[in-house]
Order: structure tokens, then C-alpha cells, then sequence
């Protein structure tokens, strides 16, 4: 899921090296077309795809069902989702802006993790990769919605692997930072140890193999994650306001 997007497109050309069979989802239907054929051009045994809108969570689910009824997922990866900041002069994120990302980046991505996860459960065994992001350890003021949906997943993930482990599926969350991506460059502001997106993708593939709980890239993220987990919170919320990008 998300293939459509450059993290996602990265991580679809990194497995069809290895000559697998993939399954490529993502919202444009153009850019799918594109990569199925590179894909196959880099060694990829089989190449399906398929369009759509995860704001219809239930058309995801039945398509994923189908799916899954056809040809199992040995490999599930959900790396779709969508960014926002506040608009320039609000004083909060617009309630329309909240729900979407609400919607795209947890709902949907939780329903079809769980939908996947018990598939492979009843299989005994299968894996699933959960791209969250770093954001999700740090109460943004000008993103919100998009650090709180990223925490909510972040927790459901977790939560779900704990639950599947004793039943051969592996779960892993990949928090990262920031990746050289379309969104991520509409947004203002520095963005420290960027991350091509071909580079973070063979990291996550690693972390994939390995069945690790969670992996924030590039490290030194996960040193802020505790670094902001030790402040006294006056004094984290007087940082957590100087990063507010310029214009925002």
C-alpha cells in the first residue's frame, strides 16, 4: 500500500530484485503503470496493481480480502499516507484537514493491517511492515493531526504485534524521519538527516527480514525520541514551539 508514493515505489523496486511477486496499491494509477514495468525490468517474477482511495476504507478492506483469498500475502507493507501542517495565520489545523488525516493515516491503515494480520494468523505465519514516522513521539503544534494519527498507528502496531506473535506473524514499525519525498519537501523549514528514499527502503527491508519490533531511521532520531521523553515538559513545549516552521 502506497506504492504510488516515492518511499513506497523505493521499497517495490528493492523487492523485485529478489524476483518476487508483488501486489502494488497506491491512489495514482499512472505512476503504478510506471513502476509495475520498471519493477518487472529489475527482476520482478509477477507484477499486479491496483488503484484506490483509502477515504474508502470498507472498498480497501474488500479488495484486500479478495485478494488475500487469491494469492496470499507472505509480506505485507503499508506505507501509504498523507502530511499537513497548520495553514499560515490559523491558530489550529482545520477540522476537515484533522479528519482526513485521521482517516488515511490511521484508520484505514489500522483496519487493513488487522484484516491482513488475521489472515496470516490463521496461516501461522506471514509478516507485516507498518511505516509510521517519527513525528508520532513528539506533540507537533503545527501538525497535529499528523503526529497524533502517527501515534495512534504507532500504538495500534504494537499493539498488534503482541497479539499475532504467538501465531508465526511477525509486525514491525518503521518510524522514520525525514525522506526526500514530494510531501516531505512541501513542507518549510530544515529537514536534518534526510533520507533517500532507495536508502531508507533497503534499511526497512532489513529491519523486515530481521522481524524487529520497531526501527526509527536514521538513529539519531530515536536519541530525540528519549532526549524529549527526559525533558521537564515546560521545557519541551517551549522547543516543541521553536520548531514550528518559518511561514507556518
Amino acid at each position: 500500500m502506497g506504492a504510488s508514493g516515492e518511499l513506497g515505489g523505493a521499497l517495490a523496486r528493492h523487492y523485485a530484485r529478489a524476483g518476487a511477486q508483488l501486489s502494488l496499491w497506491g491512489r495514482d494509477s499512472g505512476r503504478l503503470d510506471a513502476l509495475a514495468a520498471a519493477c518487472l525490468e529489475f527482476g520482478a517474477g509477477a507484477v499486479a496493481t491496483r488503484s484506490l482511495d483509502l477515504s474508502d476504507t470498507d472498498g480497501a478492506l474488500d479488495a484486500l480480502s479478495r485478494e488475500e483469498a487469491d494469492e496470499p500475502f507472505s509480506l505485507a507493507l503499508f506505507a501509504a499516507g498523507c502530511g499537513d501542517v497548520r495553514t499560515k495565520g490559523a491558530m489550529v489545523e482545520d477540522a476537515a484537514q484533522v479528519a482526513r488525516l485521521a482517516q488515511v493515516n490511521f484508520l484505514a491503515q489500522a483496519a487493513m493491517a488487522a484484516r491482513c494480520a488475521q489472515a496470516m494468523a490463521a496461516r501461522g505465519h506471514g509478516a507485516i511492515v507498518v511505516i509510521g514516522s517519527a513525528a508520532a513521539d513528539h506533540a507537533l503544534p503545527f501538525a497535529a493531526a499528523y503526529a497524533g494519527s502517527k501515534a495512534g498507528l504507532a500504538r495500534f502496531t504494537d499493539a498488534l504485534r503482541i497479539g499475532v506473535r504467538p501465531y508465526g506473524v511477525s509486525v514491525t514499525l518503521v518510524s522514520p524521519g525525514f525522506i526526500d519525498t514530494a510531501a516531505a519537501r512541501r513542507v518549510p523549514g530544515p529537514k536534518p538527516l534526510i533520507l533517500q528514499p532507495d536508502r531508507a527502503a533497503a534499511l526497512i527491508a532489513k529491519a523486515a527480514a530481521r522481524g524487529k519490533a520497531h526501527v526509527v531511521l536514521p538513529w539519531p532520531f530515536g536519541l530525540l525520541r528519549l532526549f524529549s521523553a527526559i525533558l521537564p515538559r515546560f521545557l519541551r513545549d517551549r522547543l516543541l514551539r521553536a520548531l514550528t516552521p518559518p511561514g507556518v
